[in-house]
């Protein structure tokens, strides 16, 4: 009887034991596909990261379920980030984001802050470049802004992406640094942007260096200056002369604008930190696989990570910066 009673006692402690200890071995995952919201239009680089990472994932098997890209780009993107608000709970939802997470909101009075939402990792800072056509005879930066201010106010037509955003927003911030006046002309891509140019419908554009690369390794755009205050890294030629790190920085060609822009991904408030954590271990992952380090090197980003509280202070920073800018430019919605 006793020793009945003994070997009853130790199963029951062994089961407690490993009743105790398994929630450390089944961390949560997505039970069914992912939706992977894209708060802007096809094409763009939203577009082609998010699309790129569901590649990535599915190539090399990181996560059991499917990844379904979604575009929800009406409003300048407020459709994805209130999708993202109203999910509240669902942690089998993600949006990438871009510095529309700031402009949208202040620019439309849509009722949707940052914090509305889940933080969970910036991917990378995506660059802005300044570029005009190669049969253009500027050949720097500080050429072209003095060619602007001395034909007058609103004689060099700058392209780029929407109204009251990134591109208009670096727009207003080199006639600010300069003294030159621009007429600022908005389309619907990063894709049309570069066309018009190489077209010569406008002088210049400010756009993602993945947006005209294409342009600029056929010869036909010159890369003038990249709006960040060190050179991207980049040393492997792109051009039959150039590479990325041979693009002067705005500030070395005399127009001192730095501007870099957010890729990063957040969930839906409610969401568990675990439920984060898988995610911030997935996107790990993804960077470290070849096909992430060639996107990222095609497309000249600035490669910075962060999670947790270090980029919930970054997030705060940019946004009080993105407001002083709009402001300044009088872009707020009033």
């Amino acid at each position: 009887m006793k020793m009945k009673l003994k070997g009853a006692l130790i199963s029951t402690a062994l089961a407690l034991g490993v009743a105790g200890v398994s929630p450390a071995f089944a961390a949560w995952e997505p039970t069914k596909p992912v939706e992977f919201i894209i708060p802007a239009g096809p094409g763009g680089g939203a577009d082609q990261m998010a699309r790129m990472i569901q590649g990535i994932i599915t190539k090399n098997n990181l996560m059991k379920q499917a990844v379904i890209p979604v575009n929800k780009g009406a409003g300048a993107g407020a459709e994805g980030f209130l999708a993202m608000k109203e999910a509240k709970g669902d942690p089998n939802k993600i949006v990438i984001t871009l510095s529309n997470l700031f402009t949208t909101p202040l620019a439309t009075g849509v009722p949707f802050n940052w914090q509305d939402i889940t933080p969970v990792a910036m991917l990378a800072l995506d660059q802005f470049v300044l570029w005009d056509n190669v049969d253009k005879p500027y050949k720097t930066a500080k050429e072209y802004i003095d060619a602007a201010k001395a034909a007058g106010p609103g004689k060099f037509k700058m392209g780029g992406t929407g109204s009251k955003s990134e591109d208009q927003i670096i727009t207003v911030a080199i006639e600010k640094a300069t003294g030159a006046k621009f007429t600022y002309i908005p389309f619907k891509g990063g894709g049309d942007v570069a066309v018009q140019l190489v077209g010569n419908h406008i002088d210049s554009s400010v756009n993602n260096p993945i947006e005209a690369v294409a342009q600029w390794r056929a010869n036909k755009l010159r890369a003038l200056c990249v709006f960040d205050d060190t050179r991207m890294p980049y040393k492997e030629k792109v051009t039959d002369t150039q590479s990325w790190y041979d693009v002067p920085t705005c500030k070395e060609a005399g127009v001192p604008t730095d501007y870099v822009m957010l890729r990063g991904i957040f969930m839906a408030p409610g969401v568990t930190q675990e439920q984060v954590d898988f995610y911030i271990e997935l996107f790990k992952k993804v960077r470290a696989t070849p096909e992430w380090k060639k996107f990222m090197a095609d497309g000249a980003f600035n490669q910075t990570f962060m999670t947790g509280k270090e980029f919930r202070n970054w997030l705060t920073l940019n946004e009080a910066l993105h407001k002083q800018l709009m402001s300044e430019a009088g872009f707020l919605a009033k």
